[in-house]
């Protein structure tokens, strides 16, 4: 099966993330087989930010859950920070999403009861930090995105761009190798998705992160080093202008 990008990648400490021959297919409900991924290859480079557009459905949102080991892929290999995850358990994977990826999506997913330093803590409370360790980490990181005013505060009682600003703080709480974000600004207006958008770009300049950003916004897409237009299994670079 031919790739759909090229092999002459960079080396491995360069790249946190890559897959090879990614497949992925579903039992649709008529009991036939539905190809999302069609032997896809993607990477991504230290500090790189690619954005992936395409039509609802494409199997943008499949592969960004393949490649923060979400989910599986039915073929192919997915590689982060040079260790090969396809083959590992559950208990491995979490440890990895935990770890190494980090995760905004369009809903927010805050945990209600608690507050927003609480919900920075929590991923590092899991990977076994300190509690003051952690409380320490997770208040800088809500500084960096502009809420230390508001660590006390439960999610009810933030706006719709706060949230996100707590989840973007809580997915570098564990000082990921790539941020991924999923429709990050979906369920927010034009100004407050404008002002998230520049968070994520001035975070990955500051922070030297990786991002891998799924939207229809092509405004967001266009502010990426790289954007890839998925199309019948497979990525292609996005044609501009």
């Amino acid at each position: 099966m031919r790739s759909d990008m090229s092999d002459a990648l960079p080396s491995a400490s360069e790249v946190p993330v890559r897959a090879r021959g990614l497949v992925k297919r579903f039992v649709g409900g008529d009991g036939s087989l539905l190809t999302v991924l069609d032997g896809l290859d993607f990477h991504v480079e230290r500090g790189e930010a690619v954005s992936i557009v395409g039509a609802s459905g494409a199997g943008k949102s499949t592969l960004l859950h393949i490649l923060g080991a979400l989910d599986r892929p039915t073929e192919g290999e997915v590689i982060i920070d040079g260790g090969l995850v396809v083959a590992l358990d559950d208990e491995q994977l979490a440890t990895v999403r935990n770890r190494r990826v980090g995760f905004v999506f369009q809903f927010h997913h805050l945990l209600r009861e608690f507050t927003a330093l609480e919900n920075v803590m929590m991923p590092m409370l899991i990977a076994g930090a300190a509690p003051e360790t952690a409380s320490t980490r997770a208040r800088a990181l809500l500084d960096d995105v502009g809420l230390s005013e508001r660590l006390g505060h439960k999610p009810r009682q933030l706006s719709g761009g706060e949230q996100q600003r707590v989840a973007v703080a809580r997915a570098l709480a564990n000082e990921p190798v790539v941020l991924m974000a999923d429709e990050p600004s979906g369920n927010l207006d034009a100004e407050t998705s404008a002002r998230l958008h520049d968070l994520l770009f001035e975070l990955r300049d500051r922070k030297g992160l990786s991002l891998v950003i799924v939207t229809h916004n092509l405004a967001l897409a266009a502010r990426a080093d790289r954007s890839l237009t998925m199309e019948r299994g497979r990525l292609h670079p996005s044609v501009t202008g």
